[in-house]
């Protein structure tokens, strides 16, 4: 049985599954102040449904999930998924990307279940800054989550600060100072103006190229290809001389990264998003819901991915707000 290619060529391993549209954050650059219409719940795929997405496209060349949101954690018994996932043999590696509010208390249930690792939003350092980005106070600490994630085992700990220009730029040296003491692997990510958010314009994006030159001035030069051991993503790394964790950039808006693209998306309801920007979507729900095997469906999918998205041209793919799937 052939693996998953697209038109282009590209081998397709990793889903990135949305369990819930919904997140206990409203954040500037995610999701609109007042949230979404939010999906019913007769929409959302169930735990069973989702397994049985991944079950079915394990023997096709599906190696590596992702969940995410919204918030996934916010969904209940999500450990009861992640054993579910667990359970597919051909599965090799189950990451959660998450806002880490909850992983204090659900970490160490987490990784029982069969958690590999977690990706963790963190845009500041600054309790302060936290709430004005986030838009809710709920006591968000990000080293706080970091070291409970770390207790629990889960390797490697990454976290993620959308860097916006004259909103948390100037803390750029303080997340990279982080991973000196720390085995941890910070991910400067340029904002991505979508949908109907506060921050739409390019003078907020601070390009890749000016945050490695903040953290060398500080540091000094950087050593090249230097990050974690397992990844699924477009990251490129580096690591602060004698650090124990290292940093990284991920360029959607200055240096596109579409050619090694390695991933699709199954939304909360059960469409097969190719392309994070863009427009093409293909419905298993309604098949999943049938009865009926998923293979051609996946198979049309792939004869249809696109081969680079269209952001730089400002189209996203009809997205109100990056919440929808996930990032």
């Amino acid at each position: 049985m052939s693996g998953l290619i697209d038109q282009f060529g590209r081998t397709i391993q990793y889903l990135r599954i949305s369990v819930t549209d919904r997140c206990n954050f409203r954040c500037r650059y995610c999701m609109p102040l007042e949230g979404l219409p939010w999906l019913p719940k007769s929409d959302i795929l169930s735990y069973e449904e989702i397994a049985d997405v991944v079950r079915q496209l394990a023997p096709l060349g599906l190696r590596r999930v992702r969940l995410t949101g919204g918030e996934p954690t916010i969904r209940p018994q999500l450990s009861r998924l992640i054993a579910m996932i667990r359970a597919v043999d051909e599965v090799e590696d189950i990451a959660l990307s998450t806002n880490g509010v909850k992983l204090p208390a659900l970490a160490g249930e987490l990784a029982t279940a069969g958690l590999d690792r977690v990706n963790i939003s963190a845009d500041s350092l600054r309790s302060d800054r936290i709430v004005a980005i986030a838009r809710r106070d709920l006591g968000f600490d990000p080293v706080r989550a970091a070291l409970a994630a770390q207790a629990a085992g889960l390797d490697p700990i990454k976290l993620n600060v959308v860097v916006m220009r004259g909103t948390n730029d100037d803390e750029v040296v303080d997340f990279a100072r982080l991973t000196i003491e720390h085995p941890w692997h910070v991910r400067f990510i340029e904002l991505m103006p979508v949908g109907e958010m506060e921050i739409l314009t390019d003078e907020h994006v601070v390009p890749s190229d000016e945050i490695l030159a903040r953290i060398r001035a500080e540091f000094g030069a950087l050593e090249p290809n230097a990050g974690p051991a397992r990844g699924n993503g477009p990251a490129a790394y580096a690591r602060i001389t004698g650090a124990r964790g290292s940093i990284g950039v991920i360029t959607p808006m200055t240096h596109t990264y579409c050619g090694s693209c390695n991933r699709v998306r199954l939304t909360a309801d059960g469409r097969l998003r190719t392309c994070l920007f863009g427009d093409h979507e293909v419905d298993l729900r309604t098949p999943l819901r049938a009865g009926m095997p998923l293979e051609p469906f996946v198979r049309q999918a792939m004869a249809e991915k696109p081969e680079a998205h269209a952001l730089l041209s400002r189209r996203n793919g009809g997205l109100r707000a990056l919440s929808q799937v996930g990032g």
